[in-house]
């Protein structure tokens, strides 16, 4: 978190939260009142002040005011950088922890150390390449529909640097809850 938000927080702690103004899209894109964020330096200020709180809710720290996050999916949007290297929707580069996860929409999901990432972009038909059978030999596509149809995806592992993760399909509504995170803040006192 930058210096000058800690400094901010300090001099103004109760300051009220926004609620519903800043959104994060299954294509790691950030939209601020409805309107997409371009604006590069506000998008690296987002980046080194997006955290969670104790109860699993996004927010972006401005200043001295929490803006919390609506989140189109998951707190963290996955990315292959050119160079195969796992990447963030901020470009840092992060590594899969655990389990991957293969929902029931054929979403692929990674725990990260800072939590769950849907795969997007150009590089997800890189990595459904990267998919094998319990023998270590790649699937097909008919072999993945079959797992998500059969919502087992036990027999699939996924290669990575050097290793392999184990592959779990579960289904799209129950990863907020799984993962330990909300999809919609709302203020205390409202549903």
């Amino acid at each position: 978190m930058d210096e000058r938000v800690k400094r901010a927080m300090q001099r103004w702690p109760n300051v009220p939260a926004l609620y519903g103004w800043l959104r994060l899209d299954e294509a790691g894109r950030w939209w601020l009142n409805g309107a997409r964020v371009r604006n590069q330096a506000l998008f690296d200020f987002i980046g080194r002040n997006y955290n969670c709180d104790e109860a699993g809710q996004w927010f972006f720290q401005n200043g001295p005011q929490r803006g919390y996050v609506e989140l189109d999916y998951t707190p963290w949007v996955l990315h292959l950088g050119a160079d195969d290297r796992l990447l963030d929707q901020f470009g840092n580069a992060v590594n899969p922890t655990g389990v991957a996860v293969i929902d029931d929409e054929a979403n692929l999901l990674l725990e990260t150390p800072r939590g769950p990432g849907l795969f997007a972009g150009d590089g997800l038909s890189r990595v459904v390449e990267k998919l094998l059978d319990g023998d270590g030999e790649p699937v097909d596509l008919a072999a993945i529909e079959a797992a998500i149809h059969a919502r087992d995806a036990s027999g699939l592992q996924l290669a990575w640097d050097g290793g392999s993760l184990p592959v779990a399909f579960i289904p799209r509504a129950e990863v907020p809850e799984r993962s330990g995170f909300v999809r919609k803040p709302v203020p205390p006192g409202t549903s």
